[in-house]
């Protein structure tokens, strides 16, 4: 009833006197609504007390254990030109089958005979080496026979030089002799000259002695002579076996000089003997490289270089491949906040994209479509995206993954820490508190120790 004059009927007459405002006003309402509200709200109370699982949610991406059984590109080590695909899109292929053909582009390789040409370079410096060396033998053989020689011709210098100071020696007797004969025959010569002055002797006696006088000067001169050429001869041989020493040494160290020049021309020849068989073996692998083949079993994913005549540089990426046999895996993201939170070995709950679940996230026992997983590896350095990198196994003990599941697939993590009542977790929320920290089952202290 709209209030819309003063004068007030309700004041003025007591409806409750009547039927239908006896009915209206002492009827009870909101009855059934203050039950629902009652039940609901001691219901509330009770699931405050309920356990709540503390957990850590992320977001990920399907990938594999093992490093060498991600998805991969293949990589030309060398720049080419494509000449022919082997293999279409989809294909399965085996190690070592071959994907494609490429030919080269660098004008140092274009010759067809390549290898052949560089054979003949290595055999023609082999001949090389093999004539330094025979070369060097030859020298070797002629510094012996030098040296031979020399020691034969030093045997007989000091041979000579021996004679030599004999005859000095037969000599200087002879001189001595001479001198020894001068003195008598002027002896001689005096006491005849005397005795001729006394009249003793006749004057062709004095003659006769003047004249053996003359002849024992003139002989005393002849051996002195002879004793200085023997001494010039002694000399002589002296010097003939400096020379012959000077003269051999001379020669022996040409040769000598000659050999180490054929030795280090053989070595020369033989290090160019090493570079063009290094040479060789690089464009035999060079060859090898012509054709790109799969590095292991598994599946051509998508040709990154296609066409036929294509130029690409080395270490371009040609073609992606994914590996036959794998072992899946999650990689999630977590903020560094929560990263003290995860151990190796702990429990967390995977959902893959594409696959029905109902998840309630603190029950992780009612929820449905999840899988189990633990956690492999932690990241020690934050990633580009400001969080850090875990890596997740499948659970032996929970339920298999998914077989259709592929590589690359999205992924949602939840990572179950403490179980704690929901009014502490809802408390906790409001505050923007972090979960609990603790510590692991078989740690020194227990996670209330580690609560302090």
């Amino acid at each position: 009833m709209l209030n819309i004059s003063n004068n007030q009927l309700n004041k003025k007459i007591d409806l409750t006197a009547y039927k239908s405002g006896a009915h209206i006003f002492n009827k009870n309402y909101y009855k059934f609504l203050n039950k629902f509200l009652f039940v609901f709200a001691f219901l509330t109370f009770i699931l405050l007390f309920l356990p709540w699982t503390q957990n850590i949610t992320g977001k990920g991406l399907v990938t594999t254990l093992e490093p060498g059984q991600r998805p991969q590109t293949i990589q030309s080590q060398i720049p080419g030109r494509i000449e022919q695909w082997f293999v279409r899109e989809g294909d399965f292929v085996k190690k070592g089958d071959t994907i494609l053909r490429i030919s080269e582009v660098k004008s140092a390789y274009f010759d067809d005979r390549l290898i052949e040409r560089t054979n003949e370079q290595i055999s023609a410096k082999a001949s090389s080496v093999n004539a330094y060396q025979g070369k060097v033998a030859a020298l070797k053989r002629q510094i012996e026979a030098l040296k031979q020689e020399r020691s034969l011709k030093i045997a007989q210098t000091e041979n000579k030089l021996l004679q030599s100071k004999l005859k000095v020696k037969s000599d200087s007797i002879d001189f001595e002799a001479s001198k020894t004969n001068l003195k008598i025959a002027e002896k001689q010569f005096n006491r005849t000259e005397t005795l001729q002055k006394e009249g003793l002797k006749a004057v062709i006696d004095v003659e006769q002695k003047g004249l053996k006088l003359q002849e024992t000067q003139a002989h005393l001169i002849s051996q002195e002579n002879k004793l200085l050429a023997s001494k010039n001869e002694v000399l002589n041989a002296k010097l003939e076996r400096t020379r012959i020493g000077a003269t051999f040494a001379d020669k022996i160290s040409k040769s000598q000089s000659d050999m180490f020049t054929a030795k280090s021309n053989g070595f020369d020849a033989q290090a160019q003997v090493s570079k063009l068989e290094n040479r060789n073996s690089n464009y035999k692998i060079r060859n090898g490289l012509l054709y790109i083949t799969a590095p292991q079993n598994g599946f051509i994913n998508k040709a990154l270089k296609s066409g036929i005549g294509g130029t690409f540089k080395e270490g371009e990426s040609l073609v992606g491949i994914m590996p036959q046999n794998y072992d899946l895996a999650v990689e999630t993201f977590v903020r560094p906040i929560d990263l003290p939170l995860l151990h190796i070995n702990e429990k967390v709950r995977v959902q893959f994209d594409g696959w029905p679940a109902i998840i309630f996230s603190g029950w992780p026992n009612v929820s449905y479509g999840t899988y189990g997983a633990k956690v492999v590896a932690i990241e020690r350095f934050i990633s580009n995206n400001g969080k850090y990198r875990v890596l997740l196994a499948p659970d032996e003990k929970d339920h298999n993954w998914p077989t259709a599941i592929r590589v690359g697939s999205g992924a949602k993590t939840i990572a179950l820490l403490e179980d704690v009542p929901i009014w502490y977790e809802l408390w906790r929320q409001l505050n923007s508190f972090p979960p609990n920290y603790y510590q692991p089952e078989g740690s020194e202290k227990g996670k209330y120790d580690a609560k302090k």
